[in-house]
């Protein structure tokens, strides 16, 4: 198999599917990580979690907390790892202010949806979102549970 046909199949790092569950969410944009060498190595065994990561916008920057990357045992033997340290965003300045007056006027929330790999780097997608109330919640859980009956009907009529 060649290279490009693995990467290619293999982009998507990690989802955070709670984001979906917890959120309505609106815009999205596509931002690079800061990370030092051990990260990147971890993010390619695929030990990262975003489920209780969120995006903080300050001085006309945005920053990653509380996503989560274990370092590997091997590679992380002559550096002290933080996993849960705060992680810088590369994003243009317009994004940035378009992500702040959404987040000041409209009440927005920003959280990240999923990190993959892009051309050999590590990309953050992130959201703006609305909270959920339970009813919506409820909701969502009625249309999943659905969908997947329907499939489980059409799986055995055929």
């Amino acid at each position: 198999m060649s290279k490009t046909k693995k990467s290619a199949g293999e982009s998507t790092i990690a989802l955070n599917k709670k984001a979906k569950f917890d959120y309505f969410l609106n815009d999205r944009f596509e931002a690079g990580i800061a990370l030092e060498g051990w990260e990147v190595k971890s993010l390619r065994e695929g030990k990262v979690q975003l489920t209780d990561a969120h995006i903080l916008l300050k001085n006309g920057e945005a920053f990653m907390i509380g996503g989560q990357i274990n370092p590997l045992i091997q590679a992380s033997s002559h550096v002290r790892p933080d996993n849960t340290r705060i992680r810088k965003l590369l994003l243009h300045k317009r994004e940035i202010a378009q992500l702040i007056g959404a987040v000041d006027r409209k009440g927005f929330t920003v959280v990240p949806t999923a990190m993959y790999w892009k051309n050999g780097r590590a990309k953050l997608e992130i959201a703006l979102a609305q909270g959920k109330k339970d009813h919506d919640k409820r909701a969502t859980l009625k249309e999943k549970d659905w969908a997947r009956d329907k499939q489980r009907i059409l799986r055995t009529s055929s």
